[in-house]
């Protein structure tokens, strides 16, 4: 298999287990490619590719847009806080004045859950999900897995545990799909409160204890509290949580084995995670940004038809 099975990442429960080989082989060969004194190669210099983002971003935009520039793309950024969307303007008329423009691709961003969906079924370009909501972030789940097998060896067998605010986690959910479709056996972990109700049905442990999650992993991923996306409260205060939900390395120190930590950042230090062990040798979180260039490059470039 050379190419993936759809024009679109819109999320990883659109695509199948096949797809997600492809994309990390692919990401092998261009993480050689990064690492090289001359980090760029000429694959997408026809293309051109729009990253339209109406939510903030650091790690994410940052890391499409050096993805785009190492496979020679031109690039167009967009950013709602300042365009024709604060004077009414809707998603599909933007999209399409920026693709009259001849853009090939677009890497999208939303606060609403199925806007890529949405946009997917409007417009002909291809269309990369850069995080839709609380719904998925197909990229993120890819990088974290891509991390676990070059970390692991493989990710089938592996026992992963994500811990913290699972509810309003688009990352959750994309790396619930993932892993399940590589054979990874999955738990999430939180206050009851932040862990969805039905979410069990996907096929996941459900544990309210950070320590007995902890003691069954191989690896965990830790997500931030995402008070941005919190309505109401769901719990009494963020020092509480970290009482009673966050990590520091006494704790991974009183296990009988050593676990891989991961966190798809920004990190909250001294809330879900202390420095102590974000800092550790038992951390790969600098290793997932420098993946996440890697398999975005991998994305882009099976999704331009591997010109």
């Amino acid at each position: 298999m050379s190419q993936l099975s759809t024009r679109h990442l819109l999320g990883i429960k659109d695509i199948n287990e096949e797809d997600i080989r492809l994309i990390f082989e692919t990401a092998d060969n261009f993480k050689e490619v990064i690492n090289r004194p001359i980090k760029k190669v000429p694959s997408l210099r026809d293309i051109t590719i729009a990253n339209i983002f109406f939510e903030n971003s650091t790690r994410t935009k940052l890391s499409f847009e050096l993805a785009e520039k190492r496979l020679s793309a031109d690039i167009v950024n967009f950013s709602s806080s300042n365009s024709s969307v604060k004077k009414g303007e809707t998603l599909i008329d933007t999209v399409n004045n920026i693709l009259s423009m001849k853009v090939d691709m677009v890497v999208m961003r939303h606060s609403s859950p199925g806007a890529p969906h949405f946009l997917s079924k409007n417009i002909k370009a291809n269309i990369v999900n850069a995080g839709d909501g609380t719904h998925e972030h197909p990229t993120q789940a890819l990088l974290d897995s891509f991390s676990i097998r070059e970390k692991l060896g493989d990710v089938a067998g592996k026992k992963v545990a994500i811990i913290g605010d699972i509810l309003h986690s688009r990352v959750a959910l994309s790396n619930i799909f993932c892993l399940q479709k590589l054979g990874a056996e999955v738990m999430v972990c939180g206050p009851i409160t932040l862990i969805p109700k039905h979410i069990a049905s996907l096929g996941v442990k459900v544990e309210y204890d950070v320590r007995k999650a902890l003691a069954w992993c191989d690896v965990a991923n830790v997500l931030r509290i995402q008070l941005e996306r919190q309505q109401i409260k769901y719990f009494p205060s963020l020092r509480e949580y970290s009482l009673y939900y966050g990590i520091n390395k006494k704790m991974l120190d009183n296990l009988d084995k050593e676990i891989v930590i991961m966190h798809p950042g920004p990190i909250n230090r001294g809330v879900e995670l202390n420095s102590d062990v974000a800092d550790s040798k038992q951390s790969i979180i600098l290793n997932q940004v420098e993946n996440g260039v890697a398999v975005r490059m991998a994305v882009l470039y099976l999704l331009a038809g591997g010109k």
